[in-house]
């Protein structure tokens, strides 16, 4: 945290332990559920200083909203870590494919990028071996 210029509180702490230990992008509701002593408004603003600090990623997964991932990055004002994530349409779980970067694009002349999200939908191992 403190790379990121955060002070380290006990809500903070307890948020980014909550999405270390799910090891995976989690929704509002998902994080509500793991920590459980913290109320959503609270969970809310430390999400909102995680991201203008870049601790957090935010990522638009394509199903029911906005999930949250911690960012490895060692700035502030970079991010290090961009790679390809999967949302399941089945268990509505997102994941990171950390082994595959995404993709180069090249925009045309004038625009100037300055984050991508890039999400592939499917239905992910666990639930494919529920189907067979």
């Amino acid at each position: 945290m403190m790379h990121h210029g955060v002070k380290p509180t006990a809500n903070r702490i307890l948020v980014a332990e909550a999405l270390h230990r799910a090891g995976r992008p989690m929704s509002m509701m998902e994080l509500e559920d793991a920590i459980g002593s913290i109320d959503k408004s609270g969970i809310s603003r430390t999400l909102t200083l995680f991201r203008e600090q870049r601790l957090v990623h935010t990522i638009q997964d394509g199903g029911d909203g906005v999930r949250y991932e911690l960012c490895h990055s060692h700035s502030d004002s970079h991010d290090e870590d961009a790679h390809v994530h999967f949302y399941c349409t089945s268990c509505r779980k997102t994941f990171c494919l950390e082994d595959i970067p995404i993709p180069e694009v090249a925009l045309p002349e004038g625009y100037d990028g300055d984050s991508v999200n890039y999400m592939v939908s499917g239905i992910c191992p666990d639930c494919r071996k529920h189907c067979n």
